[in-house]
């Protein structure tokens, strides 16, 4: 859950990444 928050916070496209790291994780 955090990547998904920092990801948030950039704007938008981050949140992509908040998703691939979680499935990494």
């Amino acid at each position: 859950e955090d990547g998904l928050r920092f990801a948030v916070r950039e704007g938008g496209r981050t949140v992509g990444a908040g998703v691939v790291s979680k499935i990494l994780e």
